[in-house]
């Protein structure tokens, strides 16, 4: 009867492992706010949406922190994105209402806000040979010239709206774009972000910090738009390119990738990558079980292990209890890191051994 009833228990508290979901006070609206956070549309609230949603959430975090536009495919990379749910420090939903560009009518959408756990998203940058781009970020002005047909106007504060693409592309890839407040002189710089005069809109931007300028001219292109971005650091030209296309949104918005490649240049450290570790998929016996505290405490230990992916229960009798592991660094790293903790104690020298003992 004893072993059935620490069975139970067993099934019970894996079944339980899980994500904090975090807690919305009324008034709140949920949001991503830093490097380690994403923001993914999802179709609902299942378990297999929102794992689909931890997934994607990742590479998008991934991408902030290396500047690769597809860390996905890097060695490795992809088994981890997919057990992303390993990674997930909390999670919210927030749902969201506007309304159609094209009909005028309602619409309504769920997004999923997930919160990484920076020290792990941290080793797994250094896998794709990525030492994560840090914090606090610089956050460039954004000098933007508009000419719909009728001349050009410049984009300040209170034209906010009309950048709001390529601000919020800038928070997505993990920095901040400024806009300048729209003073008579600023208005008047028009001509010189026109004509290319990174010199004097640089000399305007001075009362903005820091010395980073993104200066672009968005006009019309046919049936559709072209913009020309040039990002300008402390007085140098960074980076130059063009982009085109029917929808004026996405145009602009293409600003904030030009802004993130050359920061991406600039302040990512590349390092050699991390060898990849296969995991692998183990029983484990657990011996020297002697009460329901001890029980507890090492599955405690288990689900809290960060070499441990999956654990599933395999059987239990008395004093002792067989969990099959996915060990991510392998069988031998974690009898390494059980000598250092403490708490269980491999039993014998045989590398292969997958007996312990609870201490």
């Amino acid at each position: 009867m004893r072993a059935t009833i620490r069975w139970t228990w067993a099934a019970m508290l894996v079944l339980a492992m899980g994500t904090a979901q975090a807690q919305r006070v009324e008034g709140s609206r949920a949001s991503a706010q830093g490097a380690y956070d994403a923001e993914v549309s999802v179709r609902s609230q299942s378990a297999a949406e929102r794992n689909n949603g931890f997934s994607r959430g990742l590479i998008q975090v991934l991408s902030k922190l290396t500047g690769e536009r597809a860390p996905q495919q890097r060695p490795g990379v992809g088994d981890e994105v997919r057990n992303a749910k390993d990674y997930v420090a909390s999670y919210d939903y927030r749902q969201d209402e506007g309304i159609s560009p094209t009909t005028g009518a309602p619409t309504f959408g769920t997004t999923l806000i997930v919160r990484f756990k920076p020290s792990k998203v941290d080793e797994l940058a250094k896998q794709i040979g990525v030492v994560a781009w840090p914090n606090p970020r610089p956050k460039p002005v954004l000098w933007l010239a508009l000419d719909d047909g009728s001349g050009p106007r410049l984009v300040a504060l209170p034209q906010a709206s009309v950048a709001r693409t390529a601000l919020d592309r800038a928070k997505a890839l993990g920095f901040g774009l400024g806009l300048p407040k729209g003073s008579a002189a600023e208005q008047a710089i028009v001509g010189a972000i026109w004509r290319g005069d990174t010199g004097a809109v640089a000399r305007l931007s001075k009362a903005y910090k820091p010395a980073m300028q993104l200066i672009g001219k968005v006009q019309r292109a046919g049936s559709g738009w072209k913009a020309d971005w040039v990002f300008v650091d402390n007085g140098r030209v960074s980076a130059k390119d063009s982009n085109a296309g029917s929808d004026p949104r996405r145009v602009i918005a293409s600003g904030a990738d030009v802004v993130n490649d050359a920061l991406i240049r600039k302040y990512v450290r590349r390092v050699p990558p991390k060898p990849v570790v296969r995991s692998q998929t183990v029983s484990l016996t657990f011996t020297g079980i002697d009460n329901a505290q001890e029980y507890l405490g090492l599955i405690g230990y288990l689900e809290r292990h960060p070499q441990i992916g999956r654990i599933v229960p395999v059987s239990a009798t008395p004093g002792s209890v067989v969990f099959t592991l996915e060990l991510k660094e392998g069988l031998v790293k974690f009898r390494g890191a059980a000598a250092r903790e403490g708490v269980i104690t491999a039993v014998g020298e045989d590398e292969d051994s997958t007996q312990f003992d609870v201490r």
